[in-house]
């Protein structure tokens, strides 16, 4: 699958990165203009996300093929790779199954164990959304908002809708299967790995807790961990703090 990707600087050394669940590659923008400064970084958008395309195939292990086939489509031999939520499990696949492609890793927030769907709630606001009769962002915002009370969050999901050429809207990601897979958001990752790895987690969130270290390193006996003091979205919540943990590793 050809992945929608926007390509920033011309460094020798290459970083890829991957959004989570429901988000797309213009979540990285802002940090991937100063990973440019160092790096040629290539933003992603998974399949049934962003501007990707569609289908009705949805696991990690598509998610991880669709990776290798970027590198292929590139020319890349050899990256760096930041993946978060959803997107973490997916590099944490790519890494276990082609070490030989990967520099350095780094995941943020999210553990190689399986998750119970947590989601749910915020699908079924989704799926309730007149998305084709809705007439402007501020009518889809006050719909959501009868379910959905964090404006952020709003926000953030509504960045998955884009006017259609005749007027209206439309969904950007593929709603319907990433509904009926859900299920495979929280599956388990596992294997082993000794490609160098930075676990990044937020202290108010709860995805990767203290115990679930050891298990961690029985997967990726090098990884590195930093907690910094954010919820779910650290990149976003602390953009400066995770930079400045991130290019220390990677330097």
């Amino acid at each position: 699958m050809g992945l929608n990707y926007k390509k920033l600087g011309e460094a020798e050394d290459v970083l890829i990165i991957l959004h989570g669940f429901l988000g797309s590659l213009d979540n990285w923008f802002t940090l991937g203009k100063r990973f440019a400064e160092d790096y040629t970084v290539y933003l992603l958008d998974a399949r049934n996300h962003g501007l990707s395309p569609h289908s009705s195939e949805f696991s990690y292990d598509i998610m991880a093929n669709d990776v290798v086939g970027f590198f292929e489509q590139e020319g890349i031999t050899k990256a760096n790779v930041i993946g978060h939520s959803m997107g973490g499990k997916v590099m944490m696949k790519f890494a276990l199954d082609n070490p030989h492609l990967v520099e350095k890793m780094i995941v943020v927030d999210i553990a190689p164990k399986s998750y119970p769907v947590h989601h749910r709630e915020i699908l079924d606001a989704l799926q309730s959304l007149d998305i084709e009769n809705i007439d402007s962002r501020q009518g889809a915002d006050e719909q959501l908002a009868k379910s959905i009370s964090e404006f952020g969050v709003r926000q953030f999901l509504l960045k998955n809708i884009d006017r259609k050429p005749e007027g209206g809207f439309k969904w950007k990601m593929n709603l319907s299967v990433l509904d009926e897979k859900i299920e495979e958001v929280g599956k388990a990752q596992s294997g082993y790995s000794t490609v160098p790895s930075l676990f990044i987690n937020g202290e108010r969130s709860d995805y990767i807790k203290h115990e679930d270290e050891d298990a961690i390193l029985e997967i990726f006996p090098s990884a590195e961990f930093v907690t910094l003091p954010t919820g779910h979205w650290v990149h976003a919540e602390k953009p400066d703090l995770f930079y400045e943990a991130t290019i220390k590793f990677l330097k």
